[in-house]
This record gives structure tokens, C-alpha cells and sequence, in this order.
């Protein structure tokens, strides 16, 4: 099976890493073959492809690939929310969910075990499925105008 997605110009760097060593990782966790041009073509197995363009997807989305790579094991999965496209209530939105100095980011990456990167016109969630529907509705509580305050009592109760 082969899968062609494509990610932003400038993550192109972050997947090859220095000397190819972080694309060759991928390829040697995920049992695929990666090929980077236009787009990035991953070849092998359904199951292994899969897995590889999640991790691929993650690193274009903002996040580092040691984390992106954690999406190997099975129980971690990865979700992206789209935001709004006009760019105030973008801004505005984008203020409200990393806050200041990276605090309420930091917040409910530590209530819900996860991690979270904010790039473009998105918000990606990596981590145990049960970590991420919780940050997901968390994310969707902020962006709909709930107080910080009440998303971090909602999560300090779902735990």
C-alpha cells in the first residue's frame, strides 16, 4: 500500500533530520519506505503505513519527532482540530489555548497526561486515547468560550 500525503514546506526538515537520521528512524519503527518530494509518499504494509502517517502528520503539525514517534505503540493516538479560518477569532482563539507564557497549554497537557501543539489553523493532541478525548473536549470547551477555570474543574474531575 502507498500513501501520499503532503505536510507544510517548512516541517520538510524537521521529518528528514539531520542526515536523514529521523526519516530512516520512522522507516525502521514503522517497517515502510519514505519518499520526500512534493508530497510524502509512505510504502509498505496497511497497518505500518498507517501508523508512519500519523507520525508524519504529527511532525507537520508542530511536534518534535521524539514525540511524534511515541505514536508507534498502539494505545497513543493522535487528533486534530481545526480552527476557524478568519484570522481575529483565530488569534483569539489560538491566545486562549496556549495562554500566557504557554501556561494553560501546559495545564491541560498535565491534567490530561498529553501532549499539545498549536501550529497554522490547528491544535494536534498526542497521547493514550483516554488522555486525548479529555483534552479534545477540554480544547472544545476553550475554543466555544468556557473560563479556564472551569475547563481545569471539568478535567480535575474526569480524572
Amino acid at each position: 500500500m502507498i500513501r501520499k500525503i503532503k505536510i507544510p514546506e517548512e516541517r520538510i526538515p524537521v521529518l528528514i533530520g539531520r542526515n536523514g537520521s529521523t526519516k530512516r528512524e520512522i522507516q525502521k519503527s514503522t517497517n515502510t519506505a519514505i519518499s520526500v518530494e512534493d508530497e510524502i509518499s509512505i510504502d509498505g504494509e496497511s497497518v505500518d503505513v498507517m501508523a508512519a502517517e500519523n507520525i508524519v502528520k504529527a511532525i507537520g503539525r508542530g511536534f518534535p519527532p521524539d514525540v511524534a514517534m511515541i505514536l508507534c505503540k498502539e494505545e497513543n493516538a493522535l487528533e486534530i482540530i481545526n480552527l476557524p479560518k478568519e484570522r481575529k477569532e483565530l488569534n483569539r482563539i489560538k491566545s486562549r489555548l496556549i495562554g500566557t507564557k504557554g501556561k494553560s497549554r501546559r495545564n491541560i497537557e498535565l491534567l490530561t497526561g498529553t501532549h499539545i501543539s498549536v501550529f497554522g489553523k490547528t491544535v494536534s493532541i498526542i497521547g493514550e486515547y483516554e488522555g486525548v478525548r479529555a483534552a479534545y473536549n477540554a480544547i472544545e470547551k476553550l475554543i466555544k468560550g468556557q473560563t479556564h477555570k472551569s475547563v481545569y474543574k471539568f478535567l480535575e474531575e474526569s480524572k
